[in-house]
């Protein structure tokens, strides 16, 4: 989720002739020397990520044909919605850094904003030829949707006004399952579905442009599930939540700071807590005063 500003860091010695104010401000022209670092830097990263996570998830199991599973029923579809979070923000970081070029808009839709379904295809296919997984049709069902979540906005409106966000918190079902569900805190971040909730954040000015509402204020829908211990389990007393909360729009703060603006971009990801009413037919109707 980090990737846009890393890349920034990683590339801002190419960049050392250009003043510090200006190097986070996109350029308005096509700047070769901008997009050849991008391009170079993607490809290190991506390329240095699959290694890594052939080496740590895939080197220690049996190989076999390539091959389809159906995993739609598990983990009450949380891990889809995480495939469609997860390309849609790799395709927006990927065509936010190919504006910072100037690159031209069909490109930046063509080239940067499939970003995420290509990473995302490739781990698929690493999945296929995995013993213990299997590609999943449903996943990239879902890399495609977060992708054409980003495309089908700018299209449209020239602009995002539903933006995907994340939300986290620990859980006890961890404890009885580390394996499955995570043993440390990064772990749980990534494995531990009963703290994740995943929301749809509507920038409500968009659609109302000449009211008064503060342009960075959002609805904010979300959707977790709880009880899980495992992806299926008849033994789980496993529910879906659904929430209706406010969020804030980092990307709609006023700031002539460049680097501010790419810093909210990226932390743009994260849902931020606030008053939040949840439902399901476990718990009913619940207010919090903070959700997160």
């Amino acid at each position: 989720m980090f990737r846009l500003l890393l890349f920034f860091w990683s590339t801002f010695g190419l960049f050392a002739q250009e003043a510090p104010s200006s190097f986070f401000t996109p350029s308005d022209s096509l700047n070769i020397q901008r997009r050849n670092a991008v391009i170079i830097t993607e490809t290190v990263l991506g390329g240095t990520t699959l290694v890594g996570l052939n080496q740590l998830w895939y080197a220690d199991y049996p190989k076999s044909n390539f091959h389809f599973i159906n995993d739609n029923a598990e983990w009450l579809q949380m891990d889809k919605i995480g495939h469609l979070y997860s390309a849609y923000h790799l395709g927006r970081f990927g065509a936010e850094a190919l504006h910072w070029c100037g690159v031209r808009k069909q490109d930046q839709l063509i080239y940067g904003a499939t970003l995420g379904f290509a990473f995302l295809s490739i781990v698929e296919v690493m999945d296929g030829y995995s013993a213990e997984w299997g590609a999943s049709s449903g996943d990239i069902i879902a890399n495609a949707l977060g992708t054409g979540l980003y495309v089908s906005q700018e299209l449209l409106w020239n602009e995002q006004r539903i933006t995907p966000k994340f939300s986290f918190h620990t859980t006890s079902f961890a404890a009885q399952n580390p394996n499955k569900l995570g043993s440390t805190f990064s772990e749980q971040l990534l494995k531990d579905y009963n703290g994740q909730t995943y929301w749809l954040s509507v920038n409500m000015h968009s659609f109302f442009k000449g009211s008064k509402i503060p342009k960075w204020l959002n609805l904010a829908f979300g959707y977790g599930a709880d009880g899980m211990r495992s992806g299926i389990d008849p033994t789980d007393q496993r529910y879906r939540q659904f929430y209706l909360s406010f969020d804030v729009d980092l990307t709609k703060i006023t700031t002539k700071n460049s680097f501010l603006k790419t810093l909210f971009s990226v932390f743009n990801t994260i849902k931020v807590p606030a008053p939040t009413l949840s439902y399901s037919t476990h718990t009913g109707f619940k207010a919090h005063s903070f959700y997160f």
